[in-house]
């Protein structure tokens, strides 16, 4: 099992201090949480914190990732991703970083 930080490109400095976050919104479709996973599978990635929930007015799919160590041109790379699958309604992404 890889616990290193993902590297984005030519070993581009990652801090385990940073977090990147991705929120979000979509149709509660049986089969977008797997396309979702799926863009961090493909680069042998897991996510270090997923929380996913249905409800609000319209039963929407509310899905929440974190990934220690990820530099921001890959998650500038797999948020572009996200909103490109079906069903995806918007995608934040944020970084919390610790001292």
């Amino acid at each position: 099992m890889n616990t290193e930080p993902s590297r984005a490109v030519a070993d581009q400095p990652v801090s385990r201090d940073q977090t990147t976050c991705f929120s979000l919104q979509a149709a509660a479709d049986p089969g977008l949480m797997p396309r979702i996973v799926e863009i961090f599978a493909r680069r042998g990635l897991v996510p270090t914190r997923l929380h996913s929930v249905v409800g609000g007015p319209q039963g929407e799919l509310s899905i929440d990732l974190e990934m220690v160590g990820m530099a921001a041109e890959l998650a500038a790379r797999i948020a572009a991703e996200m909103r490109a699958v079906w069903g995806v309604h918007l995608v934040l992404t944020t970084e919390k970083r610790f001292a």
